[in-house]
């Protein structure tokens, strides 16, 4: 199995590129976050996920490996197949879809083209727990990353309003930990009921 590519972007459109390797074109189907990444670059590195099929051996790249962790749990769910993975892949981010998981936003997911209600509702049953639990991606995503820039907000603004942060701390983690997603005003309008 192919970890990943690393070589010279011989043609670029937003939905592959032919990478040079060794003498060898390898065509890979990316997402538009891929695209808009590499776009720049004359050489690039991919993450590669292979489909291989009776009549088909397709090859999926994604410059980031948490793009490409999402896109395996996502055609792990029924009814979502690689080019429906890939289409959400290029119409979110891998933190937007974390995102729209965890506070079960069906109307972004099903304003993608290709998905309708059912799907949204199979995608958001199917994986939120996976999101809750780790992420879409095995490392930190960078919906932790924002859930960081909450916390800090929240745990900033209860300071200010005269909270002992050890207290705070620990609300805001409770709070955190229950919903992600939640936006900073919300987190400290609810550890305001707890403290």
């Amino acid at each position: 199995m192919i970890e990943y590519i690393k070589g010279e972007i011989k043609q670029l459109t937003p939905t592959y590129v032919v990478l040079d390797k060794s003498g060898i074109g390898f065509f890979l189907q990316i997402s538009l976050n891929t695209f808009t990444e590499i776009q720049s670059l004359q050489e690039c590195s991919l993450y590669v996920h292979e489909v291989i099929r009776e009549d088909a051996y397709l090859f999926y790249g994604f410059y980031r490996s948490e793009e490409r962790d999402a896109f395996r749990k996502l055609i792990n769910v029924s009814g979502i197949g690689a080019n429906t993975a890939r289409m959400i892949l290029s119409s979110l981010t891998v933190a937007e879809l974390e995102s729209s998981i965890v506070s079960e936003n069906i109307h972004t997911i099903k304003s993608i083209k290709g998905i309708g209600l059912k799907t949204a509702q199979r995608l958001i049953v199917e994986l939120k727990d996976k999101v809750s639990r780790s992420g879409l991606s095995a490392g930190e995503s960078l919906a932790t990353a924002a859930g960081n820039q909450v916390r800090q907000e929240a745990l900033a603004a209860l300071q200010m309003l005269g909270f002992v942060p050890s207290q705070s701390s620990k609300a805001v983690n409770a709070i955190l930990k229950e919903f992600p997603a939640m936006p900073v005003e919300q987190v400290i309008k609810a550890a305001l009921k707890i403290l």
